[in-house]
């Protein structure tokens, strides 16, 4: 099996759908943003906010390099990582690309239900304004995967193995 990318705007449900897809599957699941955090002892949040964003996703791209050469499995990158041409190669080189399709509204509504600090969404036109701004890149997919609330993590990891087997 190669590895599967779960990419998606922030609050789409990477984070949430992976581990469930990967335990279907029996392979392991990296979520990219909370790996970062870990190897770093510090948020997300801090890293840009000391660094900047470029070099943050200097750093996301190389982890997603060392992702990629561990085992295959599910893999979700942070929102932003696709905005990289290199993680795009990376990912549509090494495995299968799924987008979680989820609207604006449902991912802002979880954004503003979430704990976590979300830098680069201070604001919901800021945060819209980069949603629109990645949605061709997310076309770019291999698979595309609607998401509405009434989905459950189970009803969307049973579409995306569905949608598998017609590749």
């Amino acid at each position: 099996m190669k590895s599967l990318f779960l990419v998606g705007f922030m609050a789409s449900g990477k984070t949430t759908v992976g581990p469930v897809l990967a335990a279907r599957l029996g392979v392991p699941f990296t979520d990219l943003d909370r790996l970062i955090e870990a190897e770093s002892g510090t948020t997300i949040a801090a890293i840009i906010g000391r660094e900047g964003e470029e070099s943050f996703r200097r750093l996301e791209t190389a982890t997603l390099r060392t992702v990629i050469a561990a085992a295959p499995g599910v893999i979700a990158p942070g929102g932003g990582a696709i905005t990289r041409v290199e993680n795009r190669e990376l990912m549509a080189g090494h495995g299968t690309v799924i987008w979680l399709d989820a609207p604006f509204e449902l991912c802002w509504e979880r954004i503003g239900a979430d704990k976590v600090v979300r830098p680069l969404a201070s604001d919901e036109a800021s945060a819209r304004a980069r949603y629109e701004q990645r949605q061709p890149l997310y076309r770019e997919a291999r698979l595309r995967i609607p998401i509405t609330a009434a989905l459950s993590p189970d009803d969307i990891a049973r579409l995306i193995i569905e949608s598998l087997a017609t590749l």
